[in-house]
């Protein structure tokens, strides 16, 4: 990644009824400067032609690839886990993630390459400025200092914004082709890849600078987790057990030692202003712990 040479960039993107947005998303991934990409989309079974838009793009566009399309994948996390399967990244320097509805700023995979290639860490996430329709924005920080234990109990950040180096994508790649029926186990593709990454000695750099317009609509399957309406949903998902079975069920198949130590109420307690980065939720989680909610 030295040299006159730019970077080659393979953009993975999942789409699904998307015809709303994946337009001017693809022309913010094309606008990216210092980059060579190529764009692979994978469309799950679609109702508003999204799937003829993406085929007409790769008739004529020479760096668009279609995936064979037809399969029902019920969530961008196996549609993303069909996309790490299939793809060859042999070819690439980096493999960046991309939702179907975001605008990327031209300098994003510029800024994460250019920290991957000076050898500042293996994988890059980052904050994000999250946008309404109305014109408002929000800064979402995700880049605050990273635990020993955190990658178990959250993700980096919003996977849109994650770029890997050529080994640590192969070696989630070929983890992802292991596991069985892992869309059924983890629904979130974001968060097992930061935990994977970060068990696996991976250096993970998450960048104070956002350089991505998050978009938020009512159709988004993971938002900024933010505000009253977002907390009530993630006490909800606490009080069904949906959180702390994703968590035993990542901790297990990358590291199933600590997944085992996790059985221990004590345990729990001791290292639980080691499970989150914020400090906020680093404090609600102690809590929850301490009153057997969790």
């Amino acid at each position: 990644m030295e040299g006159k040479n730019k970077p080659k960039i393979a953009v993975l993107l999942a789409a699904y009824n998307g015809m709303e947005w994946i337009e001017e998303q693809i022309i913010s991934i094309f606008a990216q400067k210092n980059v060579d990409i190529t764009l692979f989309v994978s469309v799950d079974l679609s109702t508003d032609g999204t799937e003829l838009w993406v085929e007409n793009l790769a008739k004529t566009t020479t760096n668009v690839v279609f995936l064979p399309y037809g399969e029902r994948f019920g969530g961008a996390g196996a549609n993303f886990y069909r996309l790490i399967r299939d793809v060859d990244f042999t070819k690439f320097d980096c493999i960046a993630f991309s939702d179907q509805d975001d605008i990327w700023l031209n300098g994003k995979l510029d800024r994460a390459c250019s920290l991957i290639s000076s050898q500042k860490c293996d994988v890059y996430s980052s904050d994000v400025i999250a946008f309404w329709s109305d014109g408002k924005r929000q800064l979402i920080k995700k880049s605050y200092p990273q635990k020993k234990y955190d990658y178990f109990f959250e993700a980096a950040g919003p996977g849109c914004t994650y770029v890997f180096n050529i080994h640590s994508a192969l070696a989630f790649q070929k983890f992802v082709k292991k596991v069985a029926n892992l869309a059924e186990s983890v629904s979130l593709h974001d968060w097992l890849a930061y935990a994977f990454c970060r068990q696996n000695g991976f250096n993970w750099v998450i960048d104070d600078q956002p350089l991505m317009l998050y978009r938020q609509h009512d159709n988004n399957q993971v938002g900024i987790n933010d505000g009253i309406k977002a907390y009530k949903k993630r006490l909800d998902l606490i009080k069904r057990h949906w959180y702390r079975d994703q968590v035993n069920t990542i901790s297990g198949l990358v590291f199933p030692s600590f997944s085992l130590k996790l059985n221990s109420y004590f345990f729990r307690m001791a290292n639980s202003f080691l499970f989150r980065r914020r400090l906020r939720d680093r404090v609600i989680l102690m809590i929850l712990i301490f009153i057997a909610f969790y």
